[in-house]
């Protein structure tokens, strides 16, 4: 399953930018591009960047004109992002984050928002940032914490397991939420060479409409291949299944539901 964890095709791009952006990732992009910030890089490197949702967040916070390179492996999610308002001056390049094709010691700060769950090699790729990093330089990266921390995925973990008792779908929890360890992030950047890393766990509040939320989650993941798969019930039938039990627990909009994640900082 792990290679479909990563693929982010058709019309998922969008579904994730639109569903998932506002509710999950744009808070925590715009804590990242703070951060990033206040250590005023003269040129960033993005891995993983998808829709370009931190890329916009760190356009923002920099000074204008300061150099911004975002790269993903799915040529598709940059497509759209590079469409998008709010990125003037980014360059877009499909890239894997686990042989960079930028040369050493390039960049002042590597970012890399929920992305390295998707990493196979995740040392490999920590090494390439590390590799393209100036002395003294920083790498940024976040990761979800467990699945029962992040109550949007987790209810609609639980209503899909409910329409499919035999086999529950298994995406958010194996992948985006798979890698909640610190310390497990820690050791790996630590092989990779890095030092004096440091780790924030960091608790947010998710808001939004239960049905955009479901569908960004259902349709704009890797989960909606897993849904598909089982066939007994209708991927839109899951879908309203899922914004059913957001709107029940968090009511329409979202109003209180927990996120939490840990903030990795890393030097070169």
């Amino acid at each position: 399953m792990r290679d479909a964890d990563a693929v982010f095709t058709g019309s998922i791009p969008a579904l994730y930018d639109g569903g998932l952006g506002p509710v999950l990732f744009a808070p925590y992009a715009r804590d990242v591009a703070a951060r990033v910030a206040a250590f005023a890089p003269a040129s960033v490197l993005e891995t993983a960047a998808g829709t370009g949702i931190v890329t916009r967040a760190l356009v923002a916070a920099l000074p204008p004109g300061t150099p911004v390179l975002a790269t993903d492996l799915n040529q598709a999610m940059l497509d759209h992002a590079a469409a998008q308002p709010g990125a003037a001056g980014v360059t877009w390049r499909q890239a894997d984050a686990q042989a960079l094709p930028v040369p050493d010691a390039a960049f002042d700060a590597v970012v890399c928002q929920f992305g390295a769950m998707f990493f196979p090699d995740r040392r490999a790729a920590f090494a390439q940032a590390r590799r393209v990093l100036r002395p003294g330089g920083r790498f940024v990266l976040t990761v979800w914490d467990r699945l029962a921390e992040n109550d949007l995925a987790a209810t609609v973990t639980q209503a899909l397991a409910a329409l499919f008792p035999a086999d529950p779908p298994a995406f958010l929890a194996r992948t985006p939420y798979g890698l909640h360890d610190p310390e497990a992030v820690r050791g790996d950047l630590l092989a990779a060479g890095f030092s004096s890393v440091t780790v924030e766990t960091v608790p947010q509040v998710s808001d939004g409409v239960p049905a955009r939320a479901a569908a960004g989650m259902c349709q704009g993941t890797p989960l909606r291949g897993e849904i598909e798969a089982r066939g007994a019930v209708s991927l839109d039938e899951a879908t309203r299944a899922a914004a059913a039990a957001i709107t029940s627990r968090f009511g329409d909009p979202v109003c209180g539901a927990r996120m939490r994640a840990h903030v990795v900082s890393a030097l070169r």
